[in-house]
């Protein structure tokens, strides 16, 4: 199915658009696998049978920047109990986690979830449920959306030009590694600020009074 979906988008001429719509969708649709097709086109375009990979940079760019936009205002509308995948107690445990976190670190896990699939969608609607500052969100998706497509298509390249590997094989293992990507950078984002809070401790207890 996945293979027979990568051939389909490339072999039309629209395969540019149906990419940026693709990553558009899959920012408010988790189901929806961007990120294994950017992976899977960019292995195909370094043998000449996929778009050029500057396209596929910045039609993953636009889609994934839309698709964010789109997921915070629905956030802001519609009520997170009436979307499927937040349904029941983990899904409420998730958006609760993530809400917490939002207001500790929101632009460093804006970043670091867009390299998590249905993660990402919890964080960005989630953002606009608790009504995350406007500026902040549309600054860390300016800077994760482009980060996130060059990731994909860099990870294409590479496995297209140096590892003998099937564009699905790749298109899993970016996956994998996404989300790896993102751990990490949470992981990162959590320990400085969690540095700072150190810092400021001794500062606020010996303040004058």
């Amino acid at each position: 199915m996945f293979e027979n979906l990568v051939t389909t988008i490339v072999a039309s001429p629209w395969a540019v658009v149906a990419l940026l719509a693709l990553c558009t969708l899959d920012g408010f649709l988790p189901p929806v696998p961007s990120e294994s097709v950017l992976i899977a086109l960019a292995t195909l375009s370094v043998t000449g049978a996929g778009p050029p990979v500057l396209l596929l940079v910045l039609a993953g760019a636009l889609g994934a920047f839309a698709g964010d936009q789109i997921a915070y205002r629905l956030g802001s509308r519609v009520p997170m109990e009436r979307w499927p995948w937040f349904r029941g107690p983990r899904g409420r445990r998730r958006v609760e986690q993530v809400r917490a976190t939002l207001r500790q670190r929101g632009t460093a896990l804006i970043i670091a979830g867009r390299y998590v699939p249905v993660g990402r969608v919890a964080i960005t609607m989630t953002a606009g449920a608790t009504g995350h500052p406007r500026g902040r969100f549309l600054a860390a998706t300016a800077l994760a959306a482009p980060a996130w497509a060059g990731y994909c298509v860099l990870l294409g390249v590479v496995a297209g030009s140096v590892l003998p590997v099937p564009p699905l094989v790749a298109a899993v293992a970016g996956v994998l590694g996404g989300v790896l990507v993102g751990l990490l950078a949470d992981r990162a984002a959590r320990w400085v600020q969690e540095r700072r809070a150190a810092r400021r401790a001794p500062e606020a207890v010996h303040a004058p009074r």
